[in-house]
């Protein structure tokens, strides 16, 4: 595999691109070299040969123009004289030649031995055609030898009258030139080894100023990918890699930007959907969840959505799912208090569906905003209650003073002792009417912050003892005794004592309606840490049941409403003292056990004149 990777890799292939080239330019150089010398030595070694057979052709015409009938002395002379001139002229070259008569019969020969051959006839098709008067005779053979030789044969003619007197017969062998030609294709060969070895050092080096700069290019890619954008590829000069490298270093640059933009975004989306009060999901468009923030997973009442689908999350069938995802519809109330058995308008939640498009794809997602509705809707039945309240409060006086103005109307007034009776009702539900009025513009004007906080300095005992003494007569009407108990350590406090007042009166007045004959009521104020003084209203009454101490602070709630509203209260007590006390800084808590007693604790937090924590 490291092998084929190496192979691969940009300088082998440029090595090797340059190694062909070379390769093939020498060749072609070769070759064509080759054969041009070849050609060359071939076309020396023949017309030297020709020349050679052409001296000796005008040589042996001499010899060969005696006639046959002639002296016979004579004869012999020349034959001895033509064959004494072909040994001594090319014995030393080594190529043997024959002179032949007319009749192709050796007449002189260069052989060391010429008795066998003189007086033979050579049956060369060469010499026939130099017989006849052929002036070109020429062929190559190789021997039984494996010997590679050249054969020329030239006609003798007679200078007079151009008859063939014989002929020229030279056999040469060629191995000369050819271990010339082959020292020649040997020094070729290595000149061609050490150009390629050349070439090859060359390459490599040449390769690695290209391959080097790559390389750089290529750690850098790395870099980048792996987020590390601190570096910068060298510029190593104004060509086409330089100019690259000038671009990748201003690509990183702006990468490195965008991606620090990119992250900044994220960081902002990722901060506003930690903190945003609603949830937020998205799914794709298969509808698996990709996208959550930490608020759905507390409504949700998850820890991760992970792999889930949105039809797990919100427990929808399918077909209304799609519908949403669709946009048929966008906001669907989910009701969690039935699942988790939470009391009525508890854990609801308004979901509302936004799809998201995508040119040319349709749906590719969904944006699922949970909204946590609970508070509205205790706040909107709450409004429903209120109004209720108020009618039913209202309606009942008036139906009252209604039915004794009528009686009163219908001769009711001629009797003097009904009369004053019906009166002193119709006079005790206006008043108890003119009361409800009262509380509900105080509550009103503590919601809206338009009661006037007027602080002075206030003496806790005394604040303690007067509210006994207003209550005094209603105490000995049931034969209750009253105890004070105040802390040694706590004398004065900033507060506003008309509030204060009423906030105690509602307390104790409840205290002495709820507690039977012959009860106790303790009145208490102590100094807790962080600067509070907590003011408590304990009695040994009747008590109030569990299931309605969570709702005792709701305005217009009774525990038992035909009691309370017979003891003339308007159910707005309780509320009135927890909105003062809130508007004083402080805290307002109630404990209670059937048939022992209740204890109603409130804090106040302690001020200097100026209005700051003592």
């Amino acid at each position: 595999m490291r092998g084929r990777r190496f192979f691969r890799t940009i300088q082998v292939k440029l090595v090797i691109i340059y190694l062909l080239l070379i390769l093939v330019a020498m060749q072609l150089i070769g070759v064509y070299f080759i054969s041009t010398v070849k050609t060359s030595l071939t076309d020396s070694f023949t017309n030297n040969l020709k020349e050679q057979a052409d001296i000796l052709s005008k040589l042996a015409a001499r010899h060969l123009s005696i006639k046959p009938g002639g002296d016979l002395d004579t004869n012999a002379e020349s034959a001895e004289g033509l064959s004494l001139v072909v040994r001594n002229l090319f014995s030393i070259s080594g190529t043997e030649v024959q002179v032949l008569d007319a009749n192709g019969k050796i007449v002189a020969t260069s052989v060391q031995v010429p008795e066998s051959y003189v007086g033979k006839k050579n049956p060369s098709l060469a010499v026939s055609r130099a017989l006849v008067g052929i002036p070109e005779n020429e062929e190559e053979i190789i021997d039984e030898n494996n010997v590679r030789k050249k054969i020329i044969a030239l006609p003798v003619t007679d200078n007079d009258n151009d008859n063939v007197l014989g002929a020229v017969y030279m056999v040469a062998s060629m191995d000369s030139l050819y271990d010339t030609v082959n020292r020649v294709n040997q020094i070729f060969f290595s000149g061609t080894l050490i150009a390629l070895g050349l070439t090859g050092v060359l390459g490599i080096l040449l390769a690695h100023t290209i391959t080097s700069p790559i390389q750089g290019l290529t750690r850098q890619a790395a870099a980048v990918a792996e987020g590390k954008f601190d570096f910068k590829v060298p510029v190593l000069g104004d060509d086409e890699i330089g100019r690259l490298s000038m671009a990748f270093n201003d690509m990183t640059i702006r990468l490195k930007e965008a991606l620090s933009v990119n992250e900044e975004e994220n960081e902002k989306l990722n901060s506003i959907l930690s903190n945003m009060s609603d949830g937020v999901i998205a799914a794709d468009e298969h509808g698996k969840v990709i996208v959550w923030n930490r608020r759905s997973l507390e409504m949700l009442d998850r820890k991760s959505c992970e792999n889930c689908s949105l039809t797990e999350l919100l427990a929808l069938p399918q077909q209304r799912l799609d519908e949403l995802r669709q946009g048929k519809e966008q906001t669907l109330i989910l009701d969690r208090g039935e699942e988790a058995e939470m009391d009525e308008a508890e854990g609801i939640m308004r979901v509302t569906f936004t799809p998201i498009h995508r040119r040319d794809k349709g749906t590719t997602g969904t944006i699922v905003v949970l909204q946590d509705v609970t508070e509205q809707e205790k706040l909107e039945q709450s409004r429903r209650q209120f109004v209720a309240n108020v009618s039913h409060e209202l309606r009942t006086p008036l139906t009252t003073i209604k039915s004794y103005a009528e009686a009163l109307n219908d001769g009711a007034l001629a009797e003097r002792e009904l009369s004053e009776r019906f009166v002193g009702v119709i006079s005790n539900e206006t008043e108890r009417m003119i009361r409800l009025v009262t509380d509900l513009l105080h509550l009103s004007r503590l919601d809206s912050n338009q009661a006037p906080m007027r602080r002075r300095q206030t003496n806790i005992h005394d604040m303690l003892d007067e509210v006994a003494d207003r209550f005094s007569f209603q105490l000995r009407q049931k034969s209750i005794r009253a105890f004070i108990q105040v802390d040694s350590e706590l004398k004065e406090a900033w507060l506003d004592r008309d509030q204060i007042d009423q906030v105690l009166d509602n307390l104790f007045s409840n205290a002495i309606k709820y507690t039977l004959d012959g009860g106790k009521i303790q009145l208490s104020a102590r100094k807790q840490e962080q600067a509070l003084i907590a003011i408590s209203v304990k009695d040994t009454g009747i008590g109030i049941p569990k299931r309605d101490l969570q709702k005792i602070f709701d305005r217009f709630y009774r525990v038992d409403k035909a009691r309370s509203r017979n003891m003339g209260g308007t159910g707005l007590g309780l509320s009135i003292a927890r909105e003062i006390v809130k508007a004083h800084g402080g805290t307002i808590s109630l404990n209670s056990e059937l048939n022992v007693g209740t204890t109603v604790t409130f804090t106040l937090p302690m001020l200097e004149e100026d209005g700051e924590r003592s």
